[in-house]
């Protein structure tokens, strides 16, 4: 058996996922299998996997859904892994040559059931580092504690024991399309720490029809989704103070695009929400102002 699934959440990419088949065919290292959770595509995605398929260069799975949005891809994705590890590349994303092969050594060298996995870098087309780069001092650390504690800035790819990713399944809420990723990341960090790895695994470009180019229409078409991310990461154990009341502030904010009368009452923090009321009563008019369902 492979030891890595690269998997693949995609929806209506078929002008552009070929550059990420193309730097798989490219590894040095073939410990991997390709799995492709295809959201829905109304384009000719399928057709264009089937005769990637039929080329049998690489190891390729392609399974079809209706669309759930990324949340629900994941979800999908972590059903039908079973490899001893995962990482997600975006349709419109690709791995340098040595990627795999580096997640390979790194984890026969220090990998362990104690461990949850790998995090590497992110970086552009250019090769630039997206954000900085993991602190140098440590090997290892959890997601949570490289952005709040040792000031880690960007993007990050993530490299996780399966096991571990199919534990804490995102939550699906009829008509919404997006549930924060972290959710499940964090629910990990509770328990384990993840090797740091300074090294380039994945080049990333953020497209116009992209979830992080979008952000303030997810936070209007999703308010549900949005609400129950940030009542979770209310709950966190190893957060500060201050971030949890940034995160009442989203809640409240999401509480009231999603009309929910009752989030006082569904609140993990009562008293922090109170405070976060008029800052997030706020952003619910910001948000509102700036965009415009159709």
């Amino acid at each position: 058996m492979k030891t890595l699934t690269v998997f693949t959440p995609t929806y209506n990419r078929a002008y552009c996922i070929h550059q990420c088949y193309e730097s798989l065919k490219r590894q040095t290292c073939n410990d991997f299998i390709w799995l492709i959770i295809d959201d829905g595509s109304t384009d000719n995605t399928k057709e264009i996997v089937d005769g990637w398929i039929n080329e049998n260069i690489i190891k390729i799975k392609y399974h079809w859904q209706n669309n759930q949005g990324m949340h629900g891809a994941h979800n999908t994705a972590y059903e039908l892994i079973d490899t001893e590890l995962n990482v997600c590349i975006d349709s419109d994303d690709y791995m340098p040559d040595d990627a795999v092969g580096k997640i390979i050594n790194v984890w026969k060298k220090y990998g362990s059931n104690e461990i949850g996995g790998i995090i590497g870098l992110d970086a552009n087309h250019n090769n630039d580092i997206i954000g900085t780069r993991l602190p140098e001092h440590i090997t290892c650390s959890t997601l949570f504690d490289l952005y709040n504690k040792y000031s880690v800035t960007g993007d990050k790819k993530l490299v996780y024991r399966t096991s571990l990713t199919k534990k804490y399944p995102y939550p699906l809420f009829e008509n919404e399309r997006y549930v924060g990723l972290a959710y499940k990341y964090h629910m990990i960090d509770k328990q384990y720490k993840m090797l740091l790895m300074n090294e380039i695994i994945c080049c990333v470009e953020y497209l116009e029809d992209g979830s992080s180019r979008n952000m303030l229409k997810q936070y209007r078409k999703n308010p549900r989704g949005f609400a129950f991310y940030r009542k979770e990461m209310m709950k966190l154990p190893f957060a500060s103070r201050s971030f949890k009341f940034r995160q009442a502030i989203h809640y409240v904010s999401s509480s009231l695009i999603g009309k929910n009368r009752s989030f006082l009452q569904d609140t993990p923090s009562k008293g922090l929400t109170l405070l976060a009321m008029p800052l997030g009563i706020a952003l619910y008019f910001y948000i509102i102002t700036k965009t415009r369902i159709v």
